[in-house]
């Protein structure tokens, strides 16, 4: 769960447990009022003035059902339901873990680690040196991950129902600046997952998130 700016939070579903998660939120709100169903954004309106809604993720909806009354979102459901292969792209300055997923399940993957040094307080000239030397490790890090990206994704692009992204978005930025990725990240999902430091594990959990539903929740004022 995060939380919202403005107030009110987000929550990840999982897809099988979405239609359950919507009328447990209506009966905590004395119903659902209405539903607006846009190809890229659901809106359940409760009786009591909160209000939940989906950015709808992997290309948005190809047949929206627009405005009904009461809890209808028979269309947001079979959308996220499908069955997907993505490719899940997990960086931080020091580490990363690329992998294929299906269905929240990784099939393929590459995961390294790279040493990086902290901050270093201190002033003066040693200061400067060791932000030189911080910064060429950092590089030296994404470089990797770029390539490791490369090697293990591009080869499968086509075939990739969507590209997910975690992890620091400052090496998320340099790793886009690849020319050889620049346009699948570019179309990757808007949601960046938050992740500590990547390795094997943290992608399988990940790549569960992937395919999860955020439901943006505000309540009444």
């Amino acid at each position: 769960m995060r939380q919202l700016p403005g107030g009110g939070r987000a929550v990840e579903v999982e897809p099988n447990r979405l239609a359950g998660w919507f009328e447990r939120f209506g009966r905590r709100h004395e119903g659902v009022a209405r539903t607006s169903e846009a190809a890229d954004v659901v809106r359940v309106s409760a009786v009591d003035g909160a209000e939940a809604v989906v950015r709808v993720p992997f290309g948005g909806l190809a047949e929206p059902g627009g405005e009904a009354e009461g809890l209808a979102i028979s269309g947001l459901l079979e959308h996220v339901s499908r069955s997907r292969r993505l490719g899940l792209v997990l960086v931080r300055h020091g580490a990363h873990s690329i992998g294929v997923v299906r269905d929240g399940e990784v099939v393929s993957s590459t995961t390294d680690r790279h040493y990086v040094q902290g901050r270093n307080k201190a002033g003066g000239w040693s200061q400067k040196r060791y932000a030189r030397r911080r910064a060429g490790q950092s590089r030296k890090a994404v470089s990797s991950a770029a390539e490791a990206a490369a090697e293990l994704l591009l080869p499968v692009r086509r075939e990739l129902d969507g590209v997910v992204l975690g992890g620091d978005r400052a090496a998320l930025d340099e790793l886009t600046a690849d020319p050889r990725l620049a346009g699948m990240l570019a179309a990757a999902e808007p949601r960046v997952l938050d992740v500590p430091e990547p390795r094997l594990a943290v992608l399988r959990e990940a790549a569960g998130r992937a395919v999860s539903v955020e439901v943006e929740v505000r309540e009444p004022r």
